[in-house]
């Protein structure tokens, strides 16, 4: 199942994940002409607003100009924070989207499970009377038993979300096992399911491939993967391969480079020159051989993403 249009929504979340790298510090100007680069690129939809820092990041979608931009700006708010009911009326009129987030695991507040059940439908009835465009998120849903969190899908969707995203939390899962969680999902409800990858066991592109698979239909992404410890989903990587799959995403292929190394510049955090996609090394070659069939040595025709290939020496 895809979006309306067949095509994956791929879900920027760089303004948000990406400044959970450390040393990672986007003034207002920066994120500015991040989030122009990310509208030429035509990424659909940002998420600007983060839990932890929700007023500071909500001034800054006010004076974003992410509406005439035309991207949809999104934020998450807790279901079972003590503030939701003000945050949820503060994001009236300034975002167009919310997704309350419903940590699964028991480790995380509230432990009973029936009590996290009766948050999550709270908060989304409050969000869906002030918004009407809202969704669940479920972080840890590859962590905790598929029962519950088929459980929690249910319940969301009778209370009215718009979407379901799946967080892989703690990077822990892997491609068969994503496919089987969105595959179970897809056969409980119809509405848009959301994949989170995050890249602790360098599995979170062929994980957000799975998701896609098995049924997904949006995409957490990130420029150059970055994101919380070993990063998320990347962007550039997600994109190229939906790509070669013939899905439709919307993106324009030509510009993720120099999106790569506009985001490397502002952030400070460098590429690897072996960074699929956008390394320095991707098109480059030590065997001129090579250069007589290409397509036996790469997986993409560089004029694609606007890059040349190469023969280098030594």
């Amino acid at each position: 199942m895809r979006e309306r249009d067949g095509t994956v929504l791929l879900k920027d979340s760089t303004l948000r994940e990406g400044q959970d790298v450390p040393g990672v510090s986007l003034d207002r100007d920066r994120k500015r002409a991040l989030l122009k680069m990310l509208a030429e690129v035509r990424i659909r939809e940002v998420e600007l607003v983060a839990p932890g820092h929700f007023e500071r990041d909500l001034d800054f979608v006010k004076e974003s100009g992410a509406a005439e931009l035309r991207i949809l700006s999104s934020g998450l708010i807790y279901g079972n924070g003590p503030d939701f009911r003000e945050q949820i009326g503060k994001t009236k009129g300034v975002l167009d989207r919310v997704d309350i987030l419903a940590p699964l695991s028991d480790g995380r507040p509230p432990a009973d499970r029936s009590e996290k059940s009766r948050r999550m439908r709270e908060a989304l009835r409050v969000a869906i009377d002030n918004l009407g465009d809202v969704g669940v998120g479920f972080p840890h849903a590859t962590q905790v038993e598929q029962r519950f969190l088929l459980e929690m899908c249910d319940e969301a969707v009778r209370a009215g979300a718009k979407r379901i995203t799946l967080y892989d939390t703690n990077g822990s899962s892997d491609p068969w096992a994503v496919a089987g969680l969105v595959e179970s999902v897809r056969e409980v409800t119809e509405i848009g399911i959301c994949f989170h990858a995050h890249n602790d066991l360098g599995m979170a592109t062929a994980n957000s491939i799975a998701a896609v698979r098995a049924g997904a239909t949006c995409l957490d992404v990130t420029v150059n993967g970055l994101g919380d410890r070993a990063g998320n989903a990347s962007l550039e990587q997600v994109a190229l391969v939906l790509h070669a799959m013939g899905v439709g995403h919307g993106l324009r292929l030509s510009m993720l480079r120099d999106l790569s190394r506009a985001v490397e510049s502002m952030t400070l955090v460098p590429v690897s020159k072996l960074a699929p996609i956008v390394g320095e090394f991707v098109f480059r070659h030590k065997s001129p051989s090579h250069l007589a069939t290409p397509a036996l040595f790469e997986a993409f025709d560089p004029a694609l993403v606007g890059a040349v290939r190469s023969v280098c020496e030594g």
